[in-house]
């Protein structure tokens, strides 16, 4: 199997920038976001709103396209320079993931569309527009975007996302090999293959996860776990955990404390069916070029998801998006 570490640095995608995903209640969905501080910015001819919250340096984070279910349509990573973009289109177009090149779209120049091996689709692209607040948004503070929304238990910026796999080592080794992507910890199933992975290409713990879907009989590819915004104050899960209750949107776990990451951390499902992940904190930082990715055997699997905190529901891992018809699990939406 492929070593995962030492590999010669990319530095070639610098972060995750924004998510697209699908929603069969766009209203309430764009109102979920709103208790979480989001401010709509734009919609579009095609009926699709964009959100962001306050300390989200371009447009906009959050696409919103009204659909007959949920799930992801496309996530965008944005390269660190025109011309490390050019050097990885080169390689994502001489492989099958390789989809295309896409026009300028809101918010963003032109992109080059790839998918992972499970068929999730995702883009790359350099320029982008910053965000101007308006007058009466703008903060005193020169290095904050927007002031922070006094309304509402506002997150601050989106922070990454979550995959469902039937193969998460095939997953690893296309983000390691042609995206610069760095294995910080995964979980080993007893047959030496990988049941998830957390990557990224920065000193957060992961900007991208995959894991194995606990559906994969029953599932296409592409399926989302979830995708998580950042708050940098863990008392806000509680906040939030408050106001969702009284608007009857479902918490499905938490507030809790992750194993992997360190984070503190909630989960719930937004009107339209998509699972969202709050972080609370940042959990550790990575600046170690030469970091050990760390192993959780099939065994500390509980530890690795829950440090501390109420057990997970079966759901987590099994209720993705698009939803499968499940038995096992009562249904969120």
């Amino acid at each position: 199997m492929m070593t995962t570490r030492n590999l010669e640095p990319l530095f070639e995608v610098a972060q995750l920038a924004m998510v697209n995903l699908y929603t069969p209640k766009l209203e309430e969905s764009i109102k979920f976001f709103e208790v979480m501080g989001m401010l709509v910015v734009h919609t579009d001819e095609e009926g699709s709103v964009y959100m962001r919250a306050y300390e989200d340096p371009y447009k906009y984070s959050m696409k919103l396209t009204p659909h007959h279910e949920a799930g992801l349509v496309k996530a965008s990573w944005r390269a660190t320079s025109q011309a490390a973009m050019d050097r990885r289109v080169e390689v994502l177009s001489s492989l099958p993931q390789g989809k295309g090149w896409v026009e300028p779209a809101y918010g963003r120049g032109k992109a080059y569309e790839f998918t992972s091996p499970d068929n999730h689709l995702f883009e790359i692209f350099f320029d982008v527009e910053y965000y101007e607040a308006p007058e009466e948004l703008k903060s005193k503070l020169n290095n904050r975007p927007q002031r922070r929304p006094l309304t509402g238990v506002p997150v601050r910026r989106l922070d990454h996302m979550n995959c469902l796999a039937k193969d998460v080592d095939k997953n690893v080794a296309f983000f390691t090999e042609h995206l610069g992507f760095n294995v910080r910890e995964y979980l080993a199933k007893e047959d030496g293959t990988k049941g998830a992975a957390w990557l990224s290409v920065s000193p957060l713990v992961h900007e991208i996860a995959f894991m194995t879907d606990g559906m994969m009989e029953k599932a296409a590819p592409g399926r989302l776990h979830h995708v998580a915004y950042w708050f940098g104050d863990p008392q806000d899960l509680e906040y939030l955990s408050d106001a969702l209750t009284e608007l009857g949107i479902p918490v499905e776990a938490g507030p809790l404390k992750h194993g992997v990451s360190q984070a503190k951390c909630m989960y719930a499902i937004e009107p339209g069916g998509n699972r969202i992940e709050l972080f609370g904190d940042t959990g550790y930082l990575i600046f170690d070029p030469t970091w050990e990715p760390v192993e959780w055997n099939i065994h500390d699997a509980e530890k690795a998801i829950i440090w501390y905190g109420a057990g997970l529901p079966h759901s987590y891992f099994r209720y993705g998006t698009p939803v499968i018809e499940d038995q096992e699990i009562t249904p969120f939406y």
